[in-house]
């Protein structure tokens, strides 16, 4: 007999223009076409909430603050939408639904994901462990972090991020494009060097700049120019240009202009940028760190770099910049690895899988369990 279609709560206090919020939403709709009922809670306004809505998908809103106030929303939410299922996405939701739990208010199956190394104190790692059914890791990287941190390996599941094929391979509307091109300005026929990134490390490659001899454009797409990186912008030698680019739901554009995609961070679990730059065949270079190494073979399916080492992201940018034969064999691989083994349907199944595993859990410790 198949199992039956679940109802699931996604959950996050984020929802903004970022990367795990695109991967919130592909999952989402990658689940409700499995069959399933996947409600979205997160703030009204944010990106997710557009996002889901324009696919079809009801959106829970809710405010994140104070916690008792969420904790009783959620309490209410839950029960009135008959939820089997609630995946919560990050902090304040985790701790809200944590709360919820050890209250006896949340008989339903609770799944914690993480997207990035982890911060969180050993004892709130513990804590959460202990009382999620399941937590998912999205790399193997973030899985071993969580151990060191007391998580408890036996709740931890391993389902690495996915993309939605169908978005990286949509047509680019020529005003997006011509928009990229006007952010980035007269190129005079340098190379651009794309990083499309919260603020992680890009301080590294601007003083990384000073050692290239080969003038490039690098775009820092997803960041205002703060005050120190600004500064540091400012002593770039002039053969570069520099550009900072504001969050913006269009940063697929910039791809289809740049060489080269680079990724300096060293707390990404799965980028869900580096994914979708390998998806669309441009050369990669990233960190080595995270769950970096888990997406990136040096050498064979892009480079890995020595995180905080200026000089080495130098030699890097010069050796894929001036090594097309390199380039492509890279760029080719690294296409082919993501459109065969980090798709969102191969995500969503693992997921699926892991919702039941938390539902079996919880099941046999309460038998009166929500499904």
């Amino acid at each position: 007999m198949p199992d039956r279609p679940l109802t699931i709560l996604q959950l996050t206090h984020h929802g903004t223009l970022a990367g795990s919020t695109q991967s919130i939403f592909s999952l989402s709709r990658e689940l409700a076409r499995r069959g399933h009922r996947v409600l979205v809670g997160c703030r009204e306004g944010v990106w997710l909430a557009r996002l889901a809505r324009e696919a079809g998908l009801p959106v829970v809103p809710l405010e994140f603050a104070p916690l008792g106030r969420l904790c009783s929303s959620l309490a209410e939410v839950i029960a009135r939408e008959r939820v089997d299922v609630v995946n919560s996405h990050d902090t304040r939701d985790r701790r809200a639904l944590t709360w919820l739990r050890w209250r006896g208010r949340l008989p339903q199956a609770f799944v914690v994901t993480r997207r990035t190394m982890p911060l969180t104190s050993p004892v709130e790692l513990l804590a959460v462990g202990l009382t999620a059914e399941r937590t998912i890791a999205v790399s193997g990287a973030v899985a071993r972090a969580l151990r060191r941190r007391w998580h408890p390996g036996a709740r931890l599941s391993v389902v690495p991020n996915g993309i939605a094929l169908e978005r990286v391979d949509a047509a680019v509307p020529a005003a997006a494009l011509q928009e990229a091109r006007t952010t980035l300005g007269d190129t005079a026929g340098r190379p651009v060097v794309v990083v499309v990134a919260r603020l992680k490390d890009q301080h590294v490659l601007l003083g990384a700049l000073a050692q290239l001899q080969r003038p490039i454009v690098l775009a820092f797409v997803g960041i205002e120019a703060n005050g120190r990186l600004a500064g540091l912008a400012r002593t770039v030698p002039p053969r570069h240009r520099v550009v900072f680019v504001p969050p913006t739901d269009r940063s697929l554009a910039f791809y289809h202009i740049a060489r080269v995609a680079a990724l300096p961070s060293r707390i990404e679990g799965l980028s869900q940028a580096l994914l979708e730059a390998m998806a669309l065949g441009l050369p990669v270079m990233a960190s080595d760190a995270g769950g970096n190494p888990e997406l990136i073979s040096s050498g064979e399916t892009g480079l890995l770099v020595a995180s905080l080492d200026p000089a080495a992201w130098a030699a890097a940018l010069d050796r894929v910049l001036g090594d097309e034969a390199l380039a492509r064999r890279i760029a080719r691989a690294g296409q082919t690895l993501v459109r065969r083994m980090y798709t969102m349907e191969h995500t969503a199944a693992r997921t699926e899988a892991v919702y039941r595993e938390a539902l079996a859990r919880r099941r046999a410790l309460l038998p009166t369990a929500s499904g």
